[in-house]
């Protein structure tokens, strides 16, 4: 999505340029509350896009998955270079509850089209409220914590060490750590994957779990974001019936009968 004014690093999208210093950021860049190097996103969160992402995430239409990367790959320029995908990870109880990471399915297309792995380099260990209602500051602290780069297991293996104490062999303690190594992603450039963005309080926190497991750069790339401008128009009602989600939910009815009325 374009905009007139917005910020050089985040690609926040401003009504006028005030909200920017001298170099083009914003004041949440600037205050380094965004962690992530850069951000790409096809779209604004609205109208025949947001219709789509609601039908792939909360009906479960996983073949969505191919389409939406379409677009996610015609809002990422063809001259950027990673090392891996990274889908932003689910709690395991929102996934339990919801039975997929919608991320995960866009970051294994977006792998594809690349040649790079995905990775799942980060999992959340907080089970944080919904961040819908909160202010930027709540939103943060909010996430505060949530992600870690350590193993699955690392808890429940700590927790058996602890146990055990000194019944535990020093060979058998030494065994079971290495168990629990957390992932590094030592220089790498990490593409993280999601499917919106709105504050970016979330991505921020991924990203900075991702360059403390030494990620050298992360990217983050969405499906949507939210834009908070004053008056802000539909991003794809303005434009053409023919446009990218157009045609993926004209195609998407045609074949399962979904509507997106």
């Amino acid at each position: 999505m374009a905009a007139e004014f917005f910020c050089v690093s985040c690609k926040t999208p401003f009504v006028n340029r005030h909200p920017l210093d001298e170099t083009g950021r914003c004041m949440m860049c600037r205050l380094g509350f965004i962690t992530y190097d850069a951000v790409y996103s096809y779209g604004s969160y609205e109208g025949t896009l947001r219709k789509l992402i609601h039908v792939f995430k909360f009906q479960k239409v996983h073949t969505l998955a191919h389409p939406l990367s379409r677009l996610l790959a015609d809002a990422l320029p063809r001259e950027q270079r990673f090392d891996v995908v990274v889908p932003m990870p689910l709690h395991w109880r929102r996934r339990w509850q919801r039975g997929f990471n919608q991320s995960e399915l866009l970051a294994q297309e977006i792998a594809r089209r690349w040649n790079i792995p995905v990775v799942k380099a980060i999992r959340r260990v907080k089970a944080s409220p919904p961040q819908a209602g909160l202010t930027n500051a709540k939103r943060r602290a909010n996430v505060a914590g949530a992600f870690s780069n350590a193993s699955r297991w690392s808890g429940v293996i700590r927790f058996f060490i602890r146990r055990a104490g000194d019944r535990m062999s020093n060979t058998m303690r030494r065994r079971l750590r290495g168990l629990v190594k957390p992932h590094r992603l030592d220089g790498k450039r990490v593409l993280l994957m999601d499917d919106v963005l709105t504050t970016g309080a979330t991505a921020a926190a991924c990203a900075r779990a991702l360059k403390r497991a030494g990620a050298a750069h992360v990217t983050l790339l969405t499906v949507a974001r939210t834009d908070r401008r004053f008056a802000v128009h539909d991003f794809l009602e303005a434009t053409s019936a023919t446009s990218g989600a157009a045609r993926i939910a004209a195609t998407a009815a045609g074949a399962g009968g979904t509507t997106f009325e």
